[in-house]
Parts: C-alpha cells; sequence; structure tokens
C-alpha cells in the first residue's frame, strides 16, 4: 500500500467539505421553512484578514474565510473514510 502524501488528504478532504457544503446549501434551498432548514442553514465562518503588504509599488491585501455547514462537516468525514480506497 502506497503512503499519501499530506497534500493530497488535504486536497480531498477540501473537496468533501466543498461539495458537502454545496449539497446543504441546495437541500436548504429545496426544503420549506422550518427546523430542518435551520439545521441545514447552521454554519460556523472562520476567517484570517484582511492582510495587508504594502510596498512602494504593489500593494498586497490577502485574506482568507471558510463557511462550514454540518453537511460540509458529514462531506469531510464520507471522504476522509473514502481515503481508504483511494491510491
Amino acid at each position: 500500500m502506497r503512503r499519501k502524501s499530506l497534500g493530497f488528504i488535504i486536497f480531498i478532504i477540501f473537496v468533501g467539505a466543498m461539495i458537502g457544503s454545496a449539497l446543504g446549501e441546495v437541500i436548504a434551498f429545496l426544503v420549506p421553512a422550518g427546523v430542518v432548514k435551520d439545521f441545514f442553514l447552521k454554519s460556523a465562518t472562520a476567517s484570517i484578514g484582511p492582510g495587508t503588504l504594502n510596498i512602494i509599488i504593489l500593494t498586497l491585501t490577502l485574506g482568507f474565510s471558510i463557511k462550514l455547514n454540518i453537511t460540509g462537516i458529514i462531506g469531510i468525514l464520507i471522504a476522509a473514510y473514502a481515503l481508504r480506497w483511494i491510491d
């Protein structure tokens, strides 16, 4: 069995989170208002930035934000479980 690189593992988990979060947003769009919709729309947001680097001829502004809902967490768990069979 070949060892997987850390970059590959992070990429697969990131893709799982994105697919799960997108699926959660679609489900929340289709479900009528109520407790179930609130469950799928509840999310946590983490962000860093914006940070600014000002050089005389160039100014860079960088920031990062991630929004994760419950189906995103389920997507991460499924992606982590699926890593067993991915070569």
